[in-house]
């Protein structure tokens, strides 16, 4: 299966919106995709949540505001929580939906490698004489 990009509406269903700005929602999800495939090429089909949640990100907070007041209201957001990025945590999940990221091992020895021992060996056997205090006359 083919990796198939989020719509502006499934967007605006992510975000709990009734309305949303379709142009702009295309736009962020289009970016989102192309900042995904900068982690894995080509998408993994499950890729949908974290392109989803990386464009969400910046269609609610395009301009990184982490502190905003209007008249007595006032909320404070996370820093880093707006515009257009990729978590360590979305990165990772890219990484996994795409088969990699897990422990692995590499065999360094070559297809050709003998077992047979290399260092030198006596095929002759013992010397008839030992010296003195060896157990051997």
């Amino acid at each position: 299966m083919v990796f198939q990009a989020p719509t502006a509406e499934e967007l605006g269903l992510y975000l709990g919106l009734d309305e949303i700005v379709g142009d702009r929602a295309a736009l962020l999800i289009l970016q989102a995709v192309a900042l995904c495939e900068t982690v894995v090429k080509p998408m993994p089909d499950g890729a949908t949540p974290v392109v989803l949640s990386a464009a969400g990100r910046a269609y609610v907070n395009p301009q990184q505001v982490s502190y905003e007041t209007i008249g007595p209201a006032s909320v404070q957001r996370p820093s880093g929580s707006g515009g257009l990025y990729l978590t360590k945590s979305d990165k990772a999940a890219l990484k996994a939906l795409a088969g990699r990221g897990g422990a692995f091992t590499v065999d360094p020895t070559p297809a050709t490698a003998d077992p047979s021992p290399t260092y030198p060996v006596d095929d002759a056997g013992f010397a008839d004489e030992f010296e003195p205090g060896w157990g051997y006359a």
